[in-house]
């Protein structure tokens, strides 16, 4: 492998001589996007054996190898790991730091300091959150979402998980503010909003919902930490609190950190698909504008998660209009990416492959989100498995997947080398299959009345568990040969040169992959659209001595 900024780095405290400890202070956004990556794909495998786990207790009625409070904490412990160690800090964290600076033409973020610093707070957060398991009674039992009151009365350790939360979403706040600053100050000179890759858009939008949402999440968190440690009467309505505003203060945050899952997840999709269309992408302007209008309308509709919590009609009317309302920005996304791929010359590569998936799995899990959008649907499929299915159609078949997709397409800039493109089909076609398994027969459990969150059930209901129990192993056993691929791939695989995609971004036109210590050779002058095919060929193609463009 070339020695680029795998063997140099600068560094947050002198010149240590030792590697681990190089890596250990860098303050380079690769390598801080690299240890990112490795910390949070450590906790996505736990929560996947967590879940396997609670999939193997369902697969038949009645208590197989845990009890009711067993089971609750385990649910507990895989949405805490997912939702708040991987998945809401996931693509901002590790691809906003490795690709997002490159795409701008800047040498690093604007503040690495305080990118190590976050990096580190993350680690802190995750401790807490690991610690959380073995002190007291445990990891909390109370579900992600830790509802009043009785995350107020378990003897579980509520008090760490809430702990562990909220340092977790400062390194979030500090991780946006830090992008912000980025994309606003360091885009090399040429380079207009306008002109800015579409990813790069995703990663803007993500970090302002970082910075304006998080803190009313965290402000929850310190409240109920209050309440719990000290009995103050805020949410437990035994102390003359209100369960319901602890559901507002968490929505308000939580339903726009769904959208900072999907937004950038949605910038990588707007990668992949004119490079392997070999076609300009259609409605560049709509795409970005897209992304901002889905991250202010998603502050907007917190309240269809309170339907049925004895909200008014009328606010219940208002809120299921603006949430039907926010599918329209969506949609734009949906049908750009559609309009870019007819008649060009689209080539079937591994990450347009996952791309193409996703478009198939989103669109089943947004449309089933319109559904329980409506209220009287809502009111009958609340709280069922058919939500559980929704979400993890949106979330692990939206987010993860365009993860997936995203590690595929830079994976021969970070490395430098290939991976086996006929192997990564089997394993995107082992995991289409397992995911469908898995998750659909859910939507018709949920739609009969099957309740989520319980671990023994009506045997009616068994088959369905039983099938999803099948694709929960081949989902888990398609993911782990996936990064198997990836192994031999940065291992053996064939060196891959600069740009072996044909792609037209700034992270593309690089003297060498991976990438040198301050990216590019000399800042870039960008006087080009972002994304410029003629005849499914890139129209501007870079002088890497002097980074000006050839045409």
């Amino acid at each position: 492998m070339s020695k680029t900024y795998f063997d140099e780095t600068h560094c947050a405290i002198g010149h240590p001589k030792s590697t681990f400890m190089q890596w250990m202070l860098t303050i380079d956004h690769k390598r801080i996007g690299l240890m990112y990556a490795a910390v949070m794909f450590t906790f996505f495998f736990v929560a996947v054996a967590v879940a396997l786990t609670m999939r193997l207790e369902l697969f038949a009625p009645g208590a197989q190898y845990m009890d009711g409070d067993t089971f609750n904490q385990a649910f507990t412990l895989h949405g805490v790991l997912m939702i708040f160690l991987f998945i809401i800090p996931g693509i901002p964290a590790i691809f906003g730091n490795i690709v997002m600076p490159i795409m701008i033409g800047a040498k690093d973020v604007s503040f690495p300091r305080l990118n190590w610093a976050t990096f580190w707070l993350y680690i802190v957060g995750c401790l807490v959150a690991l610690a959380s398991l073995f002190i007291g009674e445990g990891v909390a039992d109370t579900g992600w979402t830790f509802y009043a009151p009785y995350s107020m009365n378990t003897d579980t350790n509520v008090i760490m998980a809430l702990v562990a939360a909220f340092i977790l979403g400062f390194a979030s706040i500090l991780t946006g503010l830090n992008f912000l600053v980025t994309i606003h100050r360091l885009r090399a000179p040429g380079m207009t909003f306008f002109k800015m890759p579409l990813f790069v858009w995703g990663i803007y939008a993500t970090a302002w919902i970082q910075l304006l949402a998080t803190p009313v999440v965290g402000i929850t968190l310190v409240l109920a930490i209050l309440e719990k440690h000290f009995g103050i009467g805020i949410f437990d309505p035994a102390k003359g609190g209100d369960p319901v505003l602890f559901q507002h203060l968490f929505w308000i945050y939580s339903h726009p950190a769904v959208y900072l899952m999907i937004l950038p997840a949605f910038g990588i999709m707007s990668e992949i698909i004119p490079t392997f269309s070999r076609k300009e992408i259609f409605g560049y302007r709509t795409i970005a504008l897209s992304s901002a209008s889905i991250a202010g309308i998603g502050y907007l509709v917190w309240g269809h998660h309170l339907f049925t919590s004895g909200m008014s009609d009328i606010a219940k009317t208002v809120f299921s209009f603006l949430t039907f309302f926010v599918a329209i920005p969506t949609g734009v996304k949906f049908y750009d990416w559609v309009a870019t791929m007819y008649k060009g010359k689209i080539v079937l590569k591994a990450p347009m492959l996952w791309g193409l998936g996703t478009i198939i799995m989103f669109a089943i899990g947004g449309i089933t989100g319109v559904t329980i959008t409506m209220i009287g649907m809502d009111i009958h499929l609340q709280d069922t498995y058919y939500s559980v299915a929704h979400f993890h159609y949106a979330i692990l078949s939206g987010v993860v997947w365009l993860m997936f997709a995203g590690m595929h397409y830079w994976f021969p800039l970070i490395t430098g080398r290939m991976y086996s493109d006929f192997q990564a089909k089997i394993s995107f076609y082992i995991q289409f299959v397992g995911v469908n398994l898995l998750w659909f027969p859910m939507f018709i459990a949920g739609y009969y009345g099957m309740p989520r969150r319980y671990f023994d059930y009506l045997p009616e209901f068994e088959i369905y568990h039983q099938i999803a129990g099948i694709g929960a192993i081949l989902t888990a056993g398609g993911m782990v040969y996936m990064f198997v691929i990836f192994y031999k791939g940065w291992r053996y695989g064939e060196k891959s040169g600069t740009n072996p995609w044909g792609a037209t971004t700034l992270e593309w036109h690089m003297p060498s992959s991976p990438p040198p210590l301050e990216n590019h050779s000399k800042v870039p002058y960008v006087d080009f659209d972002p994304y410029e095919y003629h005849h499914g060929e890139p129209v501007v193609k870079f002088n890497y001595e002097t980074m000006q463009r050839i045409d």
